[in-house]
């Protein structure tokens, strides 16, 4: 292998990716990238034989490969981080391991970071071959983004990515043990863009983002990289005390006046379970951040990485 720093590095987190991983990884070695590229492949704690494909590719593969392995499984966007970390390129490209971001498109999204003087540059998919589940979780996903995140208007957040040295270096500062990396790039940059790209129909194995992962996702980005759930608990509070107090008065002048109907135990109820509720909500809220906090100031760790192993050919 050769110290010299290529232009492109591609890294690509691993999970339940022996069927796929080996057929994307040849794919993305016949690419011709003008200052050449490596392949950096984090293997996050998958159960399959993931392992066993990284060790195959690691001997055959017609370009520099780097293999990460996570003692456990830590979550997609902690595998990104380790993949950022190892990446050398000037250029670095995130995506999936399941063959539906077309290798095809990489030097497209590198094209256009290139000449657009962004330093990031999404793949905006024009037509998404997921379940329709996955459509509208992506869809609630980039709605809510905007709104926590300040994202510029129009703007698609996608897994795949190309982003520049910059924000690499920038990014992988974050030590918490809840990375966003959307999060992360907004909070660095409004130099973004995405260009339209194809996706296309997954063809083996299964997705390893189910509604569990989905959940925890939007929750890193509701509580990791905004104040707004905080705000918005803080408003919703002064909103029902000021409504209590209207009803309060509204009451008050009735029993003065001896109008208006008889209230019983199922109104009070009734009461009581509306306003525990918010209350419930809003310390739900303020429990996680700081339950966060907590984890954070303890030094969770973000990842743990189990060996790194090199390979490939020039």
């Amino acid at each position: 292998m050769t110290d010299s720093v290529p232009t492109l590095s591609i890294v690509i987190p691993l999970y339940r990716s022996a069927e796929s991983i080996e057929r994307v990884v040849a794919d993305l070695a016949a690419l011709p990238i003008d200052g050449g590229l490596e392949i950096v492949l984090v293997n996050d704690g998958s159960p399959d034989d993931t392992a066993g494909a990284c060790r195959r590719i690691l001997e055959t593969c017609a370009v520099p490969v780097t293999v990460a392995g996570h003692a456990r499984n830590f979550g997609e966007h902690n595998a990104v981080l380790t993949g950022l970390r190892h990446a050398r390129g000037r250029w670095v490209v995130t995506m999936d391991d399941d063959g539906q971001n077309p290798p095809a498109e990489v030097p497209k999204l590198l094209a256009a970071a290139q000449a657009g003087g962004h330093d990031v540059v999404f793949g905006d998919y024009a037509v998404k071959e997921h379940a329709p589940w996955r459509n509208w979780g992506s869809q609630f996903t980039n709605a809510v983004a905007g709104w926590l995140l300040d994202k510029p208007r129009g703007l698609y957040l996608s897994s795949f990515r190309c982003l520049s040295r910059f924000i690499v270096d920038e990014v992988v500062r974050y030590e918490g043990p809840y990375p966003y990396i959307d999060g992360l790039i907004l909070q660095c940059t409004r130099a973004v863009t995405s260009i339209k790209v194809a996706h296309r129909v997954r063809e083996q194995g299964r997705s390893g983002y189910n509604l569990r992962r989905l959940v925890r996702l939007w929750l890193n980005m509701f509580t990791s990289f905004s104040v707004v759930p905080l705000r918005a608990a803080t408003v919703l509070g002064l909103a029902l005390s000021a409504l209590g107090v209207v009803g309060l008065g509204v009451v008050a002048g009735l029993f003065f006046t001896e109008r208006g109907p008889e209230f019983g135990w199922g109104s009070l109820m009734a009461a009581l379970l509306v306003f525990s509720g918010a209350q419930l909500v809003m310390l739900g809220v303020i429990g996680e951040y700081l339950g966060r906090a907590y984890l954070t100031a303890n030094r969770r760790p973000q990842s743990v990485v189990r060996e790194v192993r090199r390979g490939g050919r020039v």
